[in-house]
């Protein structure tokens, strides 16, 4: 198990969903490079499995860059009747540790911590070292607490 894992947070994140997008590669690139065109930051993506031709990406930006692309994803359902689905004001936790590398296990444990107060989680990501869950504001302290307590208990 992990023996120092570091958790972070990070407030006031929004999470977009385009759902309906051509699964071309070379279309979500595209997305993609618009968006860094605009000067934001992306963090956390997720792109769901194919649906025939289209698939859903999820990713999150900071609230305050909402702004800057709205019209964007607005001129996207207009072309390609993609559907934006925009959630702000939600947080970011995230447990990492190099050991988590050959740990197996560690994810069902942060799960596990959100789960005890049914936690609603938005979006999912991880690595080999990091697991990230974006939940809403209003479960944030709660997670983050019984994820500190799961992993405090471990040391």
């Amino acid at each position: 198990m992990i023996m120092n894992p570091v958790i972070t947070t990070t407030n006031d994140i929004t999470l977009i969903t385009l759902q309906n997008c051509p699964s071309d590669l070379k279309f979500i690139a595209d997305v993609f490079r618009h968006i860094a065109d605009f000067g934001v930051d992306v963090d956390m993506i997720s792109l769901a499995p194919t649906q025939g031709t289209f698939t859903s990406v999820s990713f999150t930006i900071a609230d305050n860059d909402l702004g800057k692309i709205l019209a964007f994803t607005s001129e996207l359902h207009e072309k390609s009747k993609i559907k934006t689905i925009v959630s702000s004001g939600n947080c970011k936790i995230s447990v990492y540790d190099p050991a988590m590398k050959n740990s197996p296990g560690v994810a069902a444990e942060v799960f596990q911590a959100a789960a005890m107060i049914e936690t609603d989680i938005r979006i999912i990501t991880t690595s080999e070292v990091d697991i990230s869950l974006l939940v809403t504001a209003a479960d944030f302290n709660q997670t983050l607490q019984e994820i500190e307590k799961k992993f405090c208990t471990k040391q």
